[in-house]
């Protein structure tokens, strides 16, 4: 039954059409984890959470997201591939992962239905610090859409902001369509340096300031941003090492995500506690995750509406972090 599951999964995992079959799979996946998943298991025996008494969605637990950082959080013993987050917190999570296809369906669906076809456009990656720490999944996902691309000018920048200001600037005359996906401090250290006027330029902006800059507000960010490149094409990527998925911004730093991507929203002060909108703690659903755990409660304080898009407005502080775990001790 399991590696049936698994076989469907992979096929049509990114075809659901209905709230129904969304969750109809959420549940599927999560008994194949309890089942599979030993991590994921005994934090579920850990709060009494029997397998059989998950009817709904919002039943199923969460893991905290802080398990990746000192547990492999998989079902399965081998893999391909090994993702890292960044290192500005400390311990580096680590994402195992068992078929990295369903990771390139994944970011290469979302991001053509967000931004059109992979073919037709010029990628310009600006993140230093990525690239520095190595074992990103933001790499690998940048890298690949490079190489998809076809086009010679697609390429990463690390801190030659001249070279990357010259070629914005001669693929600007040629009307080529480009995307900058660049970390957000690094964007912010080029237009202190150089000023455009953008025509066919779509900025994504992702990653926060790693500890380079002073934290900011998205909206002052995106303020920044849209005077140094004189364009409203400014966006925004959400995502994280843990997940598979991610979900994008165009406007007003309201998020949307793919439709086997859903966002619900905890209780910071009650972590079991669960609702499908409102402000909290944000948990996400990714059936991307399907070979490793697609139940993550997350760090991050947010809001989530009632037609599924968000806003991230936050982090949760280290001692709102360790009052959540003291329940699991």
């Amino acid at each position: 039954m399991f590696l049936d599951l698994i076989k469907f999964e992979k096929n049509k995992l990114f075809k659901l059409n209905s709230t129904y079959n969304f969750n109809q799979k959420a549940i599927e996946i999560f008994n194949f984890q309890y089942n599979n998943n030993s991590v994921y298991s005994q934090y579920c025996k850990l709060i009494n959470v029997k397998a059989k008494s998950i009817k709904k969605i919002k039943d199923i637990p969460f893991l905290p997201i802080q398990f990746f950082k000192n547990y492999t959080v998989s079902s399965y013993n081998k893999h391909t591939h090994s993702f890292k987050s960044s290192g500005t917190g400390g311990k580096r999570s680590v994402h195992y992962i068992k078929d990295i296809n369903i990771y390139i369906e994944s970011f290469t669906q979302c991001f053509e239905e967000n931004f059109g076809s992979i073919n037709n456009t010029v990628f310009l990656g600006l993140l230093p610090s990525y690239i520095e720490q190595g074992n990103s999944s933001l790499i690998y996902m940048v890298d690949y859409l490079i190489r998809k691309s076809n086009k010679k000018e697609s390429g990463f920048y690390l801190n030659d902001y001249k070279k990357l200001y010259d070629l914005i600037l001669k693929l600007e005359k040629s009307e080529k369509k480009i995307i900058l996906i660049g970390v957000s401090y690094a964007l912010l250290d080029f237009i202190d340096n150089f000023s455009l006027k953008t025509k066919n330029l779509v900025i994504i902006e992702t990653g926060g300031m790693k500890g380079r800059r002073k934290e900011i507000t998205r909206e002052e960010l995106h303020d920044k941003l849209k005077r140094g490149f004189n364009s409203n094409n400014i966006k925004s990527e959400y995502g994280m090492t843990e997940l598979l998925s991610q979900a994008y911004s165009n406007t007003n730093g309201i998020f949307k995500s793919p439709p086997w991507l859903k966002i619900l929203v905890r209780e910071i002060n009650d972590p079991l506690y669960v609702k499908s909108h409102g402000k909290g703690a944000l948990n996400f659903i990714d059936l991307a995750n399907v070979n490793s755990c697609s139940f993550i409660a997350s760090d991050d304080i947010g809001e989530v509406y009632r037609d599924s898009s968000f806003k991230v407005l936050g982090r949760l502080s280290d001692s709102e972090i360790r009052g959540c775990n003291l329940m699991f001790n």
